[in-house]
């Protein structure tokens, strides 16, 4: 390898120069080296710090010409390229070049990339964003025992370290979508399970959840556990709220665990039942129980206070309720929310 780089730093030819940049690689490859290896290599080859990081464990390798770790902080990277498989992105290579680019610094990691994801699609962890849902449904189920859950953590690509938060989505977007977007640090796996899609991350960004996508939140407790929360922080989505962390709940999180025959023969939720007919009705009741001022869920209503004043007291009326009082008002959020996790 030492050779052949002595050679090809005296080349003039760009196109020559290329071919034996490709030729290279392909040796490489017959040999199936690892990405340590294709470090070195590649370090030695362009004759500065190489660099290799996967999204799945969010760690880099930086390799020094002389073919050792990279002990001097990282520089901007000079050249760029991503690593693709399956048309994901599931990592990237640079060089560290102090001054200007070499011309064939494009093609060095064009194959380098190439290199990279023969190499993981040869020897794991598991490469994508989507994983196999025989081992997403492992890591999360409550009969797991521990040792079958770690070991499907490492072919998942999750470092034994790192603490896992488990997501529940409804999403008609890809779920590999929706995990890239709130995972953006990786790393993160989904698979479809039932009728509800699994996303398993070590962080998670609310906020960048997509419009229309529904989720819960699992706290990063066990992942058997995790998966439970983020379950029932699911049926407390609402088109107003529809991502809900499970840690954010408290108390409310006691109303999934009431049976549902019970909460359909209190009287109050009966009342919901009969007033979701009209989805005006149901609608102010929400803005109302949400911001618990009538002003403000005027502002949401876009509509005139004295409008919400006049329906509030209809609703009222029909919930046999007095919604101005405190205690009427934490009925009917109660009530409201109890009808809603029914057949959820």
């Amino acid at each position: 390898m030492e050779a052949l780089a002595e050679r090809l730093s005296g080349l003039d030819s760009y196109v020559d120069g290329a071919i034996r940049v490709v030729a290279f690689y392909d040796t490489l490859m017959r040999r199936r080296v690892d990405l340590p290896a294709l470090a070195r290599a590649s370090a030695g080859l362009a004759e500065c710090v190489a660099g290799i990081r996967l999204h799945s464990t969010g760690r880099a390798i930086r390799v020094s010409p002389e073919g050792t770790e990279a002990s001097t902080p990282p520089s901007p990277a000079s050249t760029t390229a991503p690593i693709t498989l399956d048309e994901e992105e599931i990592g990237t290579v640079w060089l560290e070049r102090p001054g200007t680019p070499d011309p064939l610094d494009d093609v060095l990691l064009d194959r380098l990339a190439i290199a990279v994801a023969a190499v993981v699609e040869r020897y794991g962890p598991a490469r994508t964003t989507m994983a196999d849902p025989a081992l997403v449904e492992l890591v999360i189920s409550s009969d797991s025992d521990e040792a079958a859950r770690a070991r499907a953590l490492r072919l998942l690509g999750f470092a034994a370290d790192l603490p896992i938060r488990v997501i529940a989505v409804r999403s008609r977007l890809p779920l590999d979508q929706v995990g890239g977007l709130v995972c953006p640090a990786r790393p993160v796996k989904a698979a479809p399970l039932a009728d509800v899609g699994v996303i398993l991350a070590t962080t998670v960004d609310p906020a960048r959840f997509p419009a229309d996508v529904r989720a819960g939140i699992g706290a990063a407790a066990s992942p058997d556990r995790s998966w439970r929360q983020a379950r029932s922080a699911l049926r407390f989505t609402t088109p107003r709220q529809p991502v809900v962390r499970y840690d954010s709940l408290g108390a409310l999180a006691l109303l999934a665990e009431i049976p549902q025959d019970a909460a359909r023969d209190n009287a109050d939720v009966t009342a919901i039942t009969r007033m979701a007919g009209s989805p005006e009705d149901l609608e102010t009741l929400d803005a109302y129980c949400a911001t618990g001022s009538l002003r403000r869920a005027a502002d949401l209503l876009h509509l005139h206070h004295s409008s919400v004043a006049r329906r509030l007291d209809q609703l009222g009326k029909a919930l046999d309720i007095d919604l101005t009082e405190p205690t009427g008002l934490m009925r009917a959020r109660l009530a409201l929310t109890a009808w809603r996790l029914l057949d959820d």
